[in-house]
């Protein structure tokens, strides 16, 4: 079942693209306080790559606001579509994060919410991507499970996919990668249960 869930991860965001943007639009800004601590790890107006963007909003659009030019990378063409609209100076992008290869690097990554709706071989070939789209000092923010495991949320009355591999492993991947941990925090309570991972490129 899990599998098979992680499998329809795609063409349920692309199906259900207007709910999930409704839903969070109403659940506001509550990242504000780790997107503040990605970029300070960020120069002015350093540029952003944010996968898994979905309509941009609020996330992206914060750091837009903040005059960091955003690119935004969504399999779903009717999230991407919803980019376009909202910030049409920006690129976006309708690609699987997981063939990405865009030649070219960035001041900052995120990969919030979208990362760990890979399966665990996904999230371990992530890396290397991370690290060919990260100039040197860039920073990487995810945010992943508290502990190793698959997990079957729903959303639209439809399962959602989950998994995390153990924080042991993260740390692995990252320093193999050439990135060290500058802050991880396990279910914030502060961000919404979140489990989150900042890193910088050495």
């Amino acid at each position: 079942m899990a599998s098979q869930a992680a499998d329809h991860i795609i063409d349920l965001y692309q199906r259900k693209a207007s709910d999930w943007i409704d839903s969070r639009a109403r659940s506001g800004l509550f990242e504000q306080a780790w997107l503040d601590r990605f970029r300070a790890l960020l120069p002015p107006a350093g540029s952003v790559l944010d996968l898994g963007c979905g309509s941009a909003e609020p996330m992206a659009g914060y750091l837009i606001g903040l005059d960091h030019p955003v690119t935004g990378v969504d399999s779903s063409p009717a999230m991407i579509d919803a980019c376009r609209q909202r910030f049409p100076k920006q690129e976006w992008i309708v690609a699987d994060m997981r063939q990405l290869a865009l030649g070219r690097q960035f001041c900052g990554i995120i990969a919030w919410d979208s990362f760990f709706h890979l399966c665990f071989e996904d999230q371990r070939r992530m890396f290397p991507i991370f690290r060919d789209h990260a100039k040197p000092d860039a920073a990487l923010m995810f945010t992943s499970g508290p502990a190793q495991g698959e997990a079957i949320g729903m959303f639209g009355g439809e399962p959602l996919y989950h998994a995390s591999l153990d924080p042991a492993e993260y740390r692995s991947l990252l320093d193999r990668n050439g990135f060290r941990v500058v802050s991880h925090a396990i279910e914030d309570p502060d961000c919404g249960g979140h489990t989150i991972w900042l890193a910088q490129r050495l």
